[in-house]
């Protein structure tokens, strides 16, 4: 009798659960100036005297619905990032937001296709269900490494995701396009590249950033991989003109202005 009781409730346990898959998931995640920084350049590179970084913004929201989908299905998070010894704080954060563990890949971010391969590389090593990360990050704003991934791994890309569903391993993903929203599903594994509104910003509160010091943090070396791109030089915007200010009364006076003046009309 205490078998077939056991049994009966296991059936229930795998019916009420027959659409839960746990999830094992890859957030790849950029160490970029906050976005109120004034930038400034210095023997053509960016001076980083005084400039805090943080988690790129887009990456944020990857990070957060990361973070729901592995609550929601006992799954894991681990978080990647690209770079050299002074972006583990920023990783750190994202363990204290609430991703398991880490790997940070050592080197200098410089070229799009050399961030893919590395994170083609640590994923190849592990069978991650979705691999998601920004649409972009926001100091570059390329846009490439969620389509380089994918097309390495031979598995889908989605982007810019600004919803994402699942069922089982069934995922529905909207994404917007010109003039509207597109609707996919599709099963995984596959990237996704993403934007808000598909999570809230996640804040770590105390405890995440106690238990973030204990969470395993693994720096392995970068792979060869040639860059296919350099920059040659960056220079800041030009500075904003004087703003000329024109009297209601003189519509005359401000036609004349952007005729001669402006020259727009």
């Amino acid at each position: 009798m205490a078998r077939e009781a056991i049994k009966e409730r296991t059936l229930i346990y795998i019916q009420q659960n027959k659409h839960t898959i746990i999830m094992k998931i890859l957030v790849c995640i950029s160490h970029v100036p906050d976005t109120t920084t004034k930038i400034q350049f210095k023997d053509n590179k960016l001076d980083t005297t005084g400039v805090q970084f943080i988690i790129g913004p887009y990456d944020d929201y990857a990070l957060a619905r990361a973070v729901e989908i592995a609550t929601e299905t006992s799954g894991s998070v681990t978080v990647l990032n690209v770079g050299t010894a002074d972006t583990e704080p920023t990783i750190r954060k994202a363990l204290a937001i609430g991703a398991d563990d880490a790997i940070r890949v050592d080197a200098e971010p410089t070229d799009a296709m050399f961030v893919a391969k590395q994170i083609v590389e640590v994923a190849k090593k592990e069978n991650y269900d979705m691999i998601l990360m920004g649409r972009e990050s926001s100091d570059f704003n390329g846009g490439l490494v969620h389509g380089m991934v994918a097309e390495m791994l031979g598995i889908p890309s989605v982007a810019p995701t600004m919803r994402l569903d699942l069922e089982g391993n069934t995922a529905t993903l909207e994404r917007e396009i010109e003039g509207g929203k597109e609707v996919l599903k599709l099963q995984t594994p596959f990237v996704a590249g993403c934007q808000e509104p598909i999570a809230e910003w996640k804040i770590p509160n105390m405890r995440g950033i106690m238990s973030a010091r204990k969470k395993p943090l693994q720096v392995v070396p970068a792979v060869e991989a040639e860059n296919v791109t350099a920059y040659e030089s960056f220079e800041l915007p030009a500075s904003k003109g004087d703003c000329k200010m024109v009297e209601p009364d003189q519509m005359g006076e401000l036609v004349r202005m952007l005729k001669e003046d402006a020259k727009v009309l």
